[in-house]
């Protein structure tokens, strides 16, 4: 499911050309290309590229010199020499032999980002991949026939060897696509389109299984998805500041000059614009209250602190998605290198910090949850109900919330911080990055659902000042939760409550409002900071 599309990916035009090996590749442009509204293509030159590169291996190939992957084994076989006649067959047999992939598929539109990436870093021509073979790669992304890739099985080095061998068996017609809302044999499904299985060159297969785009996609999807996370935690902590009579002052710009993080300017920021004319922070000036609570307090501290680790991520990511991953690299005939720039670590280490990043935010919003619930708020009831003792109000919608930041807790033990020796120890240091990209979207949807909890607490809070209203944008906000959930003043089922309101989070609704409110009010919603993360 792709929970959210975010406005300039969906308003891109279909004609928007990409230019693969020569054009840098962004997030956005990842996405869009995976979801259609971009083509990617090969140019004349990346071809000419292609060819050279391809060239050069084949002479490898047939002389008598020892190159890693072209005429000798993998890993411990290194050492093992592969007759001429023999090397396109190797290639093959690293597709199978390396496909021992387990566990469900990930999602189509991960599947689709691996083969965004994986031809952007072949197509930089230093692999010796054919230009046949990046043909039909782009075919099969043109053609949404995409190659069923299980979860488990990488270690996040040497490349993300089983997902990609996965990945790749359909070139050689084997292995599983998604087709038409169907799981189809690869082999059949190339038949009805009267194509052939591409016939493997020498380093092919080693080629396509060496590098870190199992990892980098799950990773272009954690960017795309925390960005949404992070914008909507600041909606909702406004909208929850409102329900409690928060303090705008902690927001105050000169206070965080002195600390002058990006995140955490850029997050004050956002807050000062959704207080902006606010009834409800003007009817409280006065009170007696000294200051708040850390989670209404120190939000720009805590969402800062997030962000700044979303903007690691975003920066690294966009060097390895235009990096080339593959081992051994080819020069030229006479210069070629076997390093290790398949090591997922680069990666990892980020995503692992994301991780964390996204479970605080969660973390945090879990306490706003539970402070909205205590009572202490003037005019705003014990468990956000009036009549309670019957009714047990919202109580329980924290239970979940905690469940949640709980299960986030356990998720976040690094994956990068273990390393298990495999092929026999000339691996003997792996990254674990595949499962950093996993844990990581894991936490995040995790997140997303709290994020709605604390919507509709919020909502039910603000509700206790009518008629006094906040800023333009969390009226708007309010106004679009209560068309979805009505004010609750006794007992009922509340999932399918609590599920409007986490839709609304996952698909990116709030942010859009938030935009669309802005713009229609001509607000100054943006900030000196919108080039760090307001774009990707």
């Amino acid at each position: 499911m792709n929970y959210i599309c975010l406005n300039h990916i969906k308003n891109s035009s279909v004609n928007k050309i990409f230019k693969y090996g020569a054009d840098v590749l962004t997030v956005s442009k990842a996405l869009a290309i995976s979801r259609g509204t971009t083509k990617g293509i090969l140019s004349e030159e990346t071809r000419e590229n292609v060819r050279k590169s391809s060239a050069i291996v084949d002479k490898i190939s047939l002389s008598d010199k020892a190159v890693y992957g072209i005429n000798t084994g993998f890993g411990p076989l290194c050492t093992s020499m592969i007759s001429t006649e023999d090397t396109k067959k190797l290639q093959e047999n690293i597709l199978k032999s390396h496909a021992v992939g387990i566990g469900e598929p990930v999602a189509e539109e991960i599947s689709k980002l691996m083969l965004v990436l994986k031809i952007q870093a072949l197509a930089q021509g230093y692999s010796g991949i054919q230009e046949a073979t990046l043909d039909r790669m782009i075919w099969y992304l043109e053609n949404d026939v995409i190659p069923v890739v299980p979860k488990q099985g990488s270690v996040g080095a040497s490349g993300d060897l089983a997902p990609l061998s996965h990945l790749f068996l359909p070139l050689i017609g084997l292995g599983k696509v998604h087709h038409k809302g169907e799981i189809k044999e690869a082999g059949m499904l190339l038949s009805t389109y009267d194509l052939k299985p591409i016939a493997l060159g020498a380093k092919e297969g080693l080629a396509l299984i060496n590098g870190t785009q199992f990892i980098a996609a799950h990773a272009v999807k954690v960017v795309e998805r925390f960005h949404n996370l992070l914008a909507t935690a600041d909606l909702t902590a406004a909208m929850m500041l409102e329900g409690l009579l928060g303090s705008a002052k902690p927001f105050e710009q000169k206070l965080h000059l002195l600390r002058p993080y990006k995140g955490n300017q850029h997050v004050a920021a956002h807050i000062r614009s959704l207080l902006a004319d606010s009834q409800i922070v003007v009817s409280h000036a006065n009170c007696s209250r000294v200051q708040d609570p850390y989670s209404l307090r120190c939000i720009p501290q805590v969402h800062g602190a997030s962000r700044n680790a979303w903007l690691h991520l975003k920066e690294m990511l966009e060097i390895e998605i235009n990096a080339v991953t593959d081992n051994p690299v080819i020069f030229s005939e006479d210069f070629t290198v076997s390093g290790g720039n398949f090591h997922g670590q680069p990666m990892a280490m980020p995503l692992d910090y994301a991780c964390l990043a996204a479970s605080e935010i969660g973390n945090i919003s879990d306490r706003r949850i539970y402070l909205s619930l205590e009572g202490t708020t003037p005019g705003v009831p014990k468990l956000l109900m009036k009549e309670t003792g019957l009714n047990s109000g919202f109580m329980i919608l924290q239970y979940t919330s905690a469940a949640l930041a709980s299960e986030n807790k356990g998720l976040c033990f690094p994956a990068s911080a273990d390393s298990i020796p495999t092929s026999l120890g000339q691996e003997d240091h792996v990254s674990m990055g595949s499962i950093s990209g996993r844990k990581a979207l894991q936490v995040i949807e995790n997140v997303e659902k709290i994020l709605g909890i604390e919507l509709f607490c919020a909502a039910q809070a603000m509700d206790f000042h009518a008629p006094l209203k906040s800023g333009k944008i969390i009226n708007a906000i309010h106004e679009a939760v209560r068309k979805k959930v009505k004010h609750l003043e006794q007992d009922q089922i509340m999932y399918d409550v609590m599920e409007a309101t986490i839709d609304m989070v996952k698909n990116g609704e709030l942010l859009q409002i938030a935009k669309a409110t802005a713009a229609a009010e001509n607000l100054n919603y943006t900030t000196e900071f919108s080039t760090y993360f307001e774009e990707f």
